[in-house]
C-alpha cells in the first residue's frame, strides 16, 4: 500500500484535510472552511502553520474594496514533490530493470556516477578537511539522512539517524555506494560504507581524513 502511516494520520488532520483540498486549486479561506465545516478562525490558524512548513503560500486573488485585498492559498511546489508516492516504488522497479540488464560492476558504475551527480549539487566544498567533513554531513541531513558526526581515535565517522534512501536500500545495497561517492566527492577524502541495512536502515561511514600534525584534521 503506497500511503504510508505517517501520510495517513496527516491526512485525517485538520491540516491535511485543508492540504488535500489546496492540491485540487487555489481556495480563499471562506471556501476552504465551508467545505471542512470549520470556522475561518479555525481555518486561518492551520494556514499560518502550514505556511511557516512551507507547504502552502498566499496570494491575492482578487481586490476587494480599497487597501482590502482577498487572498487565496494554494499549495506550494516543494509541498507536491513532499506528498507524491510514486518517488519509492518508481525508483525500485528502475533499480530492478537495471539489475536486469546489467553486471554488478555496471551498476555499481552507475550508481558512482550518480554520487558524483549528487555532489555536484552541494555548495563546492571548501575549508580544511573537517570543515568540509561538516559540510558534507549537513548536505546528507538536507537529502533527509539526519546524521552526527563522531570521532574515535582518530578516526571519523558519520552516523546516521535514518536513511534517506531507507525504503530501497534493503533490496538495493547498491544505492549506499552513491552516498558513499557523494561524500567523498565533497570532503575530499574516502568514505567508506558502514550501514545499518536492518528493519529500520541508518546510514554509516567511517571517514579517512589527512591529519595536519601541526593543527590536526580542525
Amino acid at each position: 500500500m503506497l500511503l504510508n502511516r505517517w501520510s495517513k494520520r496527516f491526512y485525517e488532520s485538520t491540516r491535511g484535510r485543508i492540504v488535500g483540498l489546496l492540491r485540487r486549486g487555489t481556495l480563499t479561506v471562506d471556501q476552504i472552511a465551508t467545505s471542512l465545516g470549520l470556522t475561518g478562525n479555525a481555518v486561518r490558524a492551520q494556514l499560518t502553520t502550514l505556511e511557516r512548513d512551507g507547504l502552502v503560500e498566499q496570494r491575492i486573488a482578487r481586490q476587494g474594496g480599497v487597501g482590502k485585498p482577498a487572498f487565496a492559498y494554494r499549495i506550494t511546489s516543494d509541498a507536491d514533490r513532499l506528498f507524491s508516492r510514486a518517488y519509492i516504488p518508481v525508483l525500485a522497479q528502475l533499480l530492478d530493470v537495471l539489475g536486469e540488464r546489467i553486471g554488478r560492476s555496471e551498476m555499481e558504475g552507475v550508481m558512482r556516477t550518480l554520487g558524483t551527480r549528487l555532489a555536484a549539487q552541494a555548495a563546492p566544498p571548501t575549508g580544511s578537511p573537517r570543515e568540509r567533513l561538516d559540510a558534507a554531513a549537513r548536505f546528507l541531513e538536507e537529502l533527509g539522512g539526519g546524521a552526527d558526526i563522531e570521532e574515535r581515535e582518530g578516526t571519523f565517522f558519520i552516523r546516521g539517524f535514518s536513511c534517506p534512501l531507507g525504503a530501497t536500500v534493503v533490496s538495493h545495497p547498491e544505492m549506499c555506494v552513491a552516498i558513499e561517492t557523494m561524500l567523498s566527492d565533497l570532503i575530499g577524502s574516502p568514505a567508506h560504507e558502514c550501514c545499518n541495512r536492518g528493519d529500520r536502515p541508518q546510514c554509516g561511514f567511517r571517514i579517512d581524513l589527512p591529519i595536519d600534525r601541526t593543527a590536526g584534521t580542525r
